[in-house]
């Protein structure tokens, strides 16, 4: 087998099923990611999303036998709406994330790599392979910085020199032994423009993340979001995309590639007050083929409250309210009081007053309190 030749071969098929760019690199244990991920744990700084055996995150090895490379492969995404619907005074819009426009990334990705999984083995029938995306135990990011996809940028996202960082990415081990590839020379330099642009302090440092403290990261969560962070959130709904858009590598970038990852713009930018409402399979039928779906609807709801909150969008009172008296979930409960008291006027005074009487759950009656302060605040400003 002249294994150059393949590579070869595999590189032109990937520009026909819509791979933008594609890497080879060792399946050699990624011994400074782990050393990382070991002081990320130690700090606290993780999402929990992740992989927790960190050994399995940075050794191909335990992933499949006797591996020899990996191949990793980006996707570029659409940085902007070719239709683009404007939030007014009444119709006030949330916004989801570049990377949860169109259809969810993961299928995406999968497609590609299973068509690419399928050509391989036609050439080499005995060859073993695992591909995974996002939800698999390797770091794609780790894989992508090896394979010369791009460099780690400061913003801890792949910045590639020709998509900037708007690109999905995914790999796959291989039991063939793949020249690799060389590795993008790191071109951010002094710039900390993602830094300063960060919301919430999250990048403590170029290229190391407090996921805690991640918009990103807090919009997926399912509790009550910290007081601290609520009023950085803004009309973020899922996501956050601050240190992408601050990056000077993604100035001028916007590709429309693949059809499947243009965004809906009723779905990528909703109103807000209709989706306190939405039943579970209202939500799927509208929500359901985006990736920010995948922790349903209760964490959109939250994070579109503190949206209206963030508008100060009186219209919004009677949803409030409504949410208030008739959810069963204290987080929505506790977060619509939070929400009533930043917006503040005599309904959602006298909403706060009732609900402080019948309620007995002791987190929402803390968020209560919260907004009874917060219009008192107010009132006394005036």
């Amino acid at each position: 087998m002249d294994i150059q030749k393949l590579k070869e071969e595999i590189i032109a098929y990937s520009k026909t099923i819509g791979i933008d760019k594609i890497g080879f690199t060792t399946a050699e244990p990624f011994t400074e990611l782990k050393n990382r991920l070991i002081r990320q744990q130690e700090l606290g700084y993780q999402s929990g999303f992740e992989e927790p055996d960190i050994e399995k995150r940075t050794n191909p090895a335990l992933l499949l036998k006797e591996p020899q490379s990996i191949i990793s492969i980006a996707l570029a995404y659409p940085a902007k709406m070719k239709i683009r619907v404007e939030s007014k005074k009444g119709e006030r819009r949330g916004i989801f994330s570049r990377a949860s426009w169109g259809l969810d990334y993961h299928r995406i990705i999968k497609d590609r790599l299973q068509k690419l999984e399928e050509y391989i083995l036609t050439k080499v029938p005995d060859a073993h392979l695992k591909s995974m995306v996002d939800t698999g135990e390797l770091s794609d990011r780790a894989v992508a910085v090896r394979a010369g996809i791009g460099w780690s940028g400061k913003n801890c996202s792949v910045i590639t020199p020709e998509f900037g960082s708007y690109v999905y990415i995914g790999e796959m081990i291989t039991s063939l032994p793949f020249e690799p590839d060389n590795s993008v020379e790191d071109q951010c330099g002094s710039c900390t423009k993602c830094l300063d642009a960060c919301p919430t302090g999250a990048l403590v440092q170029g290229g190391q993340i407090n996921a805690q403290r991640c918009i990103s990261f807090l919009t997926q969560t399912k509790g009550l979001i910290p007081n601290e962070f609520r009023d950085k959130i803004g009309n973020r709904v899922y996501g956050c995309d601050s240190c992408q858009t601050a990056c000077p590598y993604n100035k001028g970038k916007d590709f429309h590639f693949h059809g499947e990852m243009e965004p809906d713009p009723e779905v990528a930018k909703p109103l807000l007050k209709p989706l306190l409402s939405l039943s579970n399979r209202e939500f799927k039928v509208k929500f359901g083929h985006v990736s920010g779906a995948w922790r349903g609807k209760k964490p959109i709801q939250r994070n579109a409250m503190i949206a209206l909150a963030h508008f100060k969008d009186k219209t919004a009172v009677p949803d409030l309210i409504g949410v208030l008296e008739k959810d069963a979930s204290s987080v929505a409960k506790g977060t619509a009081a939070w929400a009533l008291g930043k917006i503040g006027g005599d309904q959602a005074l006298e909403a706060l007053k009732r609900a402080k009487q019948s309620e007995s759950d002791s987190e929402v009656l803390q968020e209560i309190e919260k907004g009874l302060l917060l219009i008192s605040i107010e009132r006394a400003d005036i």
